[in-house]
């Protein structure tokens, strides 16, 4: 899906950098099922008519992110148990699904360094919106600057990555079709999932992310989902409405200690 980036005059030349970053095209009006728009303070996702959600961004300072970040729990909660977070043990993570970075930006907030990969140029532009912009607040900068972005297909790039650049865990949570509206799925994912499209290629990124990881891979699933490729994973940690099947390759304290 075509989705174009829109600018007001004042804001064209910075439109135009992003659009250039990530291949995107340009457009001079909103006539678009969905498009981008650059306020000038930041990206927006943006859906065309009436009974369409609000404007999607990635907004890591304040929002959902910002109170998860204050209380959702640290490293006692399902994701940092998945990942294998251990007092003194913190460990280098892929997200190589990164969609709209939540997950990866709570991992970065308790230590880990964190490589965010993401297909989507749209998504990809999103995030490094996002990326600039929680750069700049004071107490989100420094988890930011634990968080870098890279835009590319993650089964090629898993597959190509050096031996000295493998990371203790690779997190997936890829985007399967939705065969009908559901009380889970908000709105504002809805329309996320539709510019983004399904990840048809959920086996391969499996069978290369267990290649990468050097310690575990840890895969998010709603909760009930059957198991990825019929693998059952070593344990998991589950959520109100997900469970984090969590796949060990190896124990994190061999290499930390």
């Amino acid at each position: 899906m075509d989705v174009p980036l829109y600018a007001t005059p004042e804001h064209a030349a910075a439109a135009s950098g992003i659009a250039e970053c990530f291949a995107l095209s340009l457009s001079n009006t909103r006539e678009h099922a969905f498009f981008l728009e650059f306020t000038g303070e930041r990206l927006e996702l943006r859906q065309h008519g009436t009974d369409t959600p609000g404007p999607i961004v990635v907004d890591f300072v304040g929002g959902a992110v910002g109170h998860r970040r204050r209380f959702g729990g640290g490293r006692g909660q399902p994701l940092a148990k998945a990942a294998g977070l251990q007092t003194g043990h913190v460990p280098s993570v892929v997200d190589a699904t990164a969609g709209l970075g939540r997950d990866a930006f709570v991992l970065a907030s308790l230590g880990c360094s964190v490589t965010l990969v993401e297909r989507s140029p749209v998504a990809a532009a999103l995030l490094a919106d996002g990326l600039r912009r929680g750069a700049l607040d004071a107490e989100t900068a420094p988890i930011v600057a634990r968080m870098r972005l890279v835009h590319a297909q993650a089964v090629a790039w898993l597959r190509a990555l050096a031996e000295e650049a493998r990371p203790d865990v690779v997190y997936l949570d890829p985007m399967f079709p939705h065969r009908e509206k559901s009380a889970l799925v908000k709105k504002e994912m809805r329309a996320f999932q539709a510019v983004i499209g399904a990840d048809e290629d959920a086996d391969a990124l499996l069978d290369a992310a267990l290649t990468a990881a050097r310690r575990r891979v840890v895969f998010k699933r709603p909760k009930g989902a059957p198991f990825l490729a019929g693998r059952a994973p070593t344990l998991d940690y589950s959520t109100k409405n997900h469970r984090f099947d969590v796949y060990v390759l190896a124990g994190m304290r061999e290499v930390r200690e």
